[in-house]
């Protein structure tokens, strides 16, 4: 019989394409070894910090705006706030535009690389119900035209947000949302999903099934391009960040090394840079409870980032 197509040369191809992605995940796992080490240092501007716990920064486009979270000492109460740079240096924190009313919990702002969405984790539809704070869902407000916010964010619908708390949303490029949640069904207490939006609006959710385990996996900060990953999980004593990275977008995620930080206090609210190469993130800092700390994840990252915010 003849034919125009080479069967087993198709194998041929099929196997090496495999071979290939099989070696790129081989030299990721083999950047564990010798990968650069570098500590933390203290981030916080002068005009952010306080006696409190700052944490979870996010910074528009073009590093104008910044929004953050600060809690109390215990991290059991916690607000959203927003901070300009003007006249080379931040302003006073003050609520956004759409906050609501104590004690309402609000945090975890997230800027989508557009700069015209601002995701945010909110307890007030429980308050709403009349469930006070047991149940944080994550909500979006959108840019206006002229520059502003809207006063009146709006709450993802199901299957994004669940019956259990809902920590840390994160947007990809791809339009990938990650997110941890506390929904009845994971292998622990909370675990890591992500959800896409199809044509027809409505989403779908799945669980990150590397990143899962029977302890606990409560953020998961995705660099823009979607192959760098810093997962903040309980393994045991607190919670502490670790590294994870992939070849491609189509791969699963590896775990290349936990992250330095303090291992006597837990770390909280990973932020990457634009290129992945730097990380910002809180940790108590004795008296001066929760700052934010820069991490260098490479020996030459972006100096722009994070916003300077200087003269």
């Amino acid at each position: 019989m003849k034919t125009s197509e080479c069967i087993p040369c198709r194998e041929r191809g099929r196997t090496a394409a495999r071979a290939g992605r099989l070696f790129a995940q081989v030299l990721l796992l083999a950047g564990m070894v010798g990968a650069f080490a570098a500590e933390p240092v203290l981030w916080t501007p002068t005009a952010i910090a306080s006696e409190d716990y700052e944490s979870s920064p996010a910074f528009t486009p073009d590093g104008r705006e910044m929004f953050f979270m600060r809690a109390d000492k215990s991290f059991q109460n916690y607000r959203l706030l927003w901070s300009r740079c003007e006249r080379g240096g931040w302003s006073r924190p003050v609520p956004p535009p759409f906050p609501a009313p104590a004690p309402v919990l609000e945090g975890d702002p997230f800027v989508t690389p557009d700069g015209r969405q601002l995701y945010f984790i909110s307890s007030r539809h429980a308050h709403q119900a009349g469930r006070g704070n047991e149940d944080l869902d994550i909500w979006v407000a959108d840019r206006l035209p002229g520059g502003g916010w809207s006063k009146t964010p709006r709450r993802l619908p199901e299957p994004v947000n669940s019956e259990g708390s809902e920590l840390l949303p994160r947007l990809t490029r791809e339009g990938v949302l990650y997110f941890g949640s506390s929904r009845p069904g994971g292998q622990g207490g909370s675990d890591i999903y992500m959800a896409r939006q199809e044509h027809d609006e409505a989403w779908t959710v799945s669980a990150v099934a590397e990143l899962n385990t029977p302890m606990n996996e409560y953020e998961a900060e995705v660099s823009l391009d979607g192959r760098r990953l810093v997962l903040v999980a309980d393994r045991g004593d607190r919670s502490h960040l670790y590294l994870f990275g992939r070849a491609s977008v189509s791969d699963r995620w590896v775990e290349q090394r936990r992250l330095p930080a303090l291992p006597t206090v837990f770390q909280v609210g990973p932020a990457l840079s634009p290129s992945g190469d730097r990380l910002l993130f809180a940790q108590s800092l004795g008296r001066r409870s929760g700052e934010i700390f820069r991490l260098d994840l490479e020996s030459h990252p972006a100096p722009s980032w994070p916003p300077s915010c200087g003269p």
